[in-house]
């Protein structure tokens, strides 16, 4: 193997989690225009895009990495003026599902659209397969309404991610008949979501009898068994004394 082969191969093998940014599932949507303008002017107006990454920095929601795609246009036979332009970072709150709808979704606030901030820019992006089917139930405001799951955040490398009684996850779902909010896309931990799919299992009704597990586990806690070296280090290879 040559010098800068084996290079590659040693970097590939110390790769860290993405930070910042990472690419997504992507989805189409609409934005709530006036975000591209400061919040000055176009409030009302949208803009189609392709939402392609996502953005987490502590002490914010998520963000995301849009490409317009113009297709407004077409709609008003006005000049297609925005089909390719990027934008970064933009809100949560500023996305709207590319769903047909009757109207226009009533903008969420931010402590309703993601309740728990961004832990870490330490993140990962994953879709939980198992639990894509069928509509999940999404906890608003004290209601509950159906929701279509698109994929999960999580976060690590900060004291807060990592602390089991504190960690939450970032589901980002979009909102089903949920009146004046359908179509609104929001990120939900999980003691704000219920997952269904009758072939599977019952869904439960009531609040789970649950409480965050606040131990950490490892596999040297106990003393005793880390100052015992003939079990620690009782491998396959080790020779007992049967054996000797």
């Amino acid at each position: 193997m040559s010098l800068n082969k084996l290079k590659q191969t040693c970097e590939g093998n110390t790769r860290k989690m993405p930070y910042l940014q990472s690419s997504i599932p992507y989805f189409k949507a609409w934005v709530r225009r006036e975000y591209t303008k400061n919040l000055e002017e176009y409030h009302g107006e949208f803009l189609h895009c392709m939402v392609i990454g996502v953005t987490t920095m502590p002490n914010r929601t998520l963000s995301f990495q849009v490409i317009f795609t113009g297709c407004e246009s077409d709609y008003d036979d006005s000049p297609n003026i925005h089909g390719g332009a990027m934008w970064a970072r933009l809100p949560l709150v500023a996305l709207v599902a590319d769903t047909p709808l009757e109207e226009w979704p009533t903008e969420l606030p931010p402590y309703l659209a993601q309740p728990w901030d961004c832990m870490s820019h330490t993140h990962s992006v994953h879709k939980l397969e198992r639990a894509s089917p069928a509509p999940w139930i999404a906890k608003i405001d004290g209601e509950f309404y159906p929701a279509k799951y698109y994929f999960t955040v999580d976060y690590t490398d900060n004291e807060v991610a990592d602390d089991p009684a504190q960690h939450k996850q970032s589901h980002v779902l979009e909102l089903l008949d949920a009146g004046e909010y359908t179509g609104n896309i929001v990120a939900l931990p999980n003691n704000r979501v219920r997952v269904t799919h009758p072939a599977w299992f019952e869904t439960g009704q009531g609040a789970p009898d649950f409480r965050p597990n606040q131990n950490i586990y490892n596999s040297k806690e106990n003393v005793d068994y880390v100052w015992d070296t003939q079990r620690v280090f009782n491998n396959l290879y080790s020779i007992n004394s049967e054996e000797e």
